[in-house]
């Protein structure tokens, strides 16, 4: 048995056609994946082109006309039918997650979880899409409002939640009444293959293909047609804060809407009171899961200068423990970077900080070995680091040390990005400060947990450069229809609102 089965039960072949609507197709070039574990090519995947693109429209705006209409709970059943498919391959989709993109077996399972979390809380509010009544001023009126299907929704999603994000987005919007096109990462083509085939499963035998579509190809080609298209309402995209600027620019320019989950500049701050084998724990998981490529990895960390030291020695110490190697092995603690330009982005952050004067505890080094390698990397750090407020997707830690709770407060505010933010104590007090309006700037606070590990129940996202998106749970369904208010007249008067006598 190869540790590679997982590709024939996903249908993964040699060569893959990249786009779906109600047939595959790819007519444009030919990518190859490449595993960071070793360097090699898993697969190869021809690309769509301008035609394929259009070709995808044409299809999943027809079928929206009727998929519109479907009642939400019937939408909800199909999503429902589609956790149950995800559920019967989580393992294999898991594994190809890791190898594709580099983070740990478990991780990459608990990713496909995530993927059937948000579709099990969509099937829940497909019987929820709830409007509002209220009180018109004029007799024998009656006054709602309510929630219609937007359209077609654009998915931009990046290569390291090359699923959940996906799944975040397409889950809720299906149960809403809109159709998608989804563009995935082109570093992770071959993920975005296998779930359109699991998708495909379910869809076609029920006649519903062309609700959940797929564009692989490159921004050039395919990805600026997508968000110049006046036929797409919604674009949601996740990636970098100038990935974002550029399609909020476009998108807005056509008035259409967006949704944006961008970059993090996360931090963790750690009072005296706090209990340090929690806090441990949490840094450890919150920097070096995912080689540091999460959205809300943990980059920063602030502690008061009476447990520095000791926190400082112990975070060295598990570093040191730390297990890299084989993303499928499952001793295996941290897997490569995605590419040899994560690779390089690394070292060069490491020599900015070095120029900056800033204080390499642990780390700091490639591996030379086949793949993407990397070792992670604590840093003492000062105010003044300009690299400590960008944000480096490469597990890199950047240690500070503070005396009172606001200077903590304004230093991890101070960042452009604002999406997951922690405290870790036992203090009301200091609980309540960092959750007030004077408190943490980021769409996320969290107390004696980490940055990482956001629940589907919840709404998802950051303020600032992050982009100010929600996805996933809470009432971020609404952004992904368009509201209508409604007055009836069931009188045979016809008064005007504010008392206005006209003729």
């Amino acid at each position: 048995m190869s540790k590679l089965d997982f590709l024939s039960e996903l249908g993964i072949d040699d060569l893959n056609l990249g786009g779906f609507s109600t047939e595959w197709l790819g007519s444009g070039s030919e990518l190859k994946s490449v595993t960071p574990a070793d360097g090699s090519v898993i697969a190869s995947v021809k690309q769509c082109d301008s035609g394929d693109y259009e070709k995808i429209m044409q299809d999943t705006t027809g079928v929206f006309k009727k998929w519109r209409m479907e009642p939400a709970p019937k939408r909800g059943e199909v999503v429902r039918l589609l956790a149950n498919e995800f559920r019967e391959h989580k393992v294999a989709l898991g594994k190809l997650i890791s190898w594709e993109m580099g983070k740990i077996q478990a991780e990459g399972e608990g990713e496909v979880q995530e993927m059937i979390d948000i579709a099990d809380y969509a099937v829940g509010l497909s019987r929820q899409l709830y409007g509002k009544t209220m009180h018109s001023e004029r007799p024998n009126h009656r006054m709602y409002e309510q929630w219609h299907p937007l359209g077609v929704v654009g998915i931009v999603t990046a290569f390291n939640f090359p699923g959940a994000v996906w799944a975040w987005n397409a889950m809720i919007a299906a149960v809403c009444g809109d159709v998608m096109i989804w563009k995935p990462s082109s570093k992770t083509p071959l993920t975005a293959i296998a779930i359109q085939k699991i998708v495909n499963r379910v869809m076609e035998p029920l006649g519903w293909s062309g609700v959940m579509s797929l564009l692989v190809g490159s921004s050039r080609d395919v990805g600026e047609m997508l968000i110049h298209d006046r036929r797409v309402p919604l674009v949601s995209a996740t990636g970098s804060c100038h990935m974002g600027r550029k399609i909020g620019e476009a998108v807005s320019k056509r008035l259409g809407r967006t949704l944006l989950e961008l970059g993090g500049n996360n931090g963790i701050i750690v009072m005296p009171d706090a209990d340090p084998e929690l806090v441990l724990r949490a840094i450890v998981f919150g920097a070096v899961g995912t080689t540091g490529q999460r959205c809300t990895t943990t980059r920063r960390l602030f502690l008061h200068k009476s447990i520095a030291k000791d926190i400082t020695e112990r975070l060295v110490k598990s570093y040191s423990q730390v297990k890299i190697g084989d993303p499928l092995d499952s001793k295996t603690v941290m897997g490569p970077l995605v590419d040899n330009n994560a690779v390089n982005d690394f070292v060069n952050a490491l020599e900015i900080i070095k120029k900056e004067n800033g204080e390499i505890l642990c780390g700091g080094v490639t591996i030379d070995k086949s793949g993407f390698f990397v070792e992670p990397t604590i840093v003492k750090a000062h105010k003044e680091m300009e690299i400590a407020r960008e944000e480096t997707f490469a597990p890199i830690l950047y240690l500070f040390e503070f005396e009172t709770l606001d200077e903590a407060i304004n230093m991890h505010n101070s960042v452009d990005q604002g999406l997951s933010s922690s405290i870790f104590t036992r203090d009301m007090q200091s609980v309540e400060n960092f959750l007030s309006h004077a408190g943490s700037d980021c769409g996320i606070a969290n107390v004696n947990i980490g940055t990482s590990g956001a629940e589907i129940g919840g709404a998802f996202g950051g303020e600032k450069d992050t982009g100010g998106g929600r996805e996933a749970g809470s009432d971020s369904w609404k952004v992904y229809m368009r509201r209508q208010t409604n007055t009836l007249n069931w009188s045979d008067e016809l008064p005007l609102a504010q008392g206005i006598q006209f003729g």
